[in-house]
């Protein structure tokens, strides 16, 4: 403490501390005394009532009751995002333990139709007449319905997106959402669940869609390209998580784990 770098006047009793204070390098023993105790008051009102409901202090992030999952899946012209575009995305909201909220669709027809990659046509089978005979909304209402939907449904709770390649999915709709002056982080949570992660850490080594839903007895996505969609692609990965779920021994011990407290 520097009693001299203070220029307003203090009372002399404060002087007297300060003078004793610079001289012996110590506060006298009543004076440290009181200090402590109030400091002491002090901790324990802003502290103990933070300890006594620290169940109901906690951040949203890690209270199960505030989150929900995304299952999301994409189509697109190509795989270059920024170059590339989606034309198409699925969404199923669940609970924690994977049951069913709502789900959404949407059809979208890209700005740059020409440059669709034949191995992405052969996959999702865009053509710019396909899209025009089952309908489709603009690159724009997409993004607002995206935010509307996920909004409505979550209710203020944190979505925590859930993908098969969700380094792929999140690279396109930041980009969808860049394109229309927003954040994709009006949707979901900054973290993202990688589903081969998730199946890497139970043992699996083979993570191919339809390797995994062999060795996890689940219906593989469908590879008609007349049928192949985003939601195709969602359906499929919240099976994915549901069998992995399943086959967890320590979440089928304790299944509150992945439910609400």
């Amino acid at each position: 403490m520097n009693c001299y770098s203070n220029k307003t006047n203090v009372s002399s009793t404060f002087d007297s501390r300060c003078n004793h204070l610079n001289s012996n390098n110590t506060a006298p023993a009543p004076y440290r005394t009181s200090r402590f105790r109030r400091a002491l008051a002090i901790a324990l009102l802003v502290w103990l009532p933070q300890i006594l409901l620290a169940d109901t202090l906690l951040p949203a992030e890690i209270q199960k009751d505030q989150w929900l999952l995304a299952f999301v899946d994409v189509e697109t012209t190509g795989l270059r995002p920024g170059f590339h575009e989606m034309i198409d995305i699925g969404m199923i909201i669940t609970e924690l333990d994977g049951t069913p909220v709502d789900r959404l669709f949407l059809r979208i027809m890209p700005e740059h139709p020409e440059r669709t990659e034949p191995g992405a046509a052969a996959v999702n089978g865009f053509s710019v007449e396909l899209w025009q005979e089952r309908g489709f909304i603009s690159e724009r209402q997409a993004v607002a319905k995206l935010i509307e939907f996920t909004a409505r449904v979550s209710e203020q709770r944190s979505l925590l997106m859930v993908g098969f390649n969700a380094w792929f999915d999140i690279s396109f709709i930041d980009h969808l959402f860049r394109g229309e002056g927003q954040s994709w982080r009006q949707l979901f949570h900054y973290f993202v669940l990688d589903l081969p992660s998730m199946a890497w850490g139970q043992g699996h080594r083979d993570l191919s869609g339809n390797r995994l839903a062999e060795r996890l007895s689940i219906q593989a996505e469908t590879d008609n390209p007349l049928e192949h969609t985003g939601l195709t692609g969602a359906r499929y990965n919240l099976s994915l998580y549901q069998a992995l779920v399943k086959s967890n021994p320590e979440l089928q011990k304790n299944p509150t784990r992945l439910s609400r407290p």
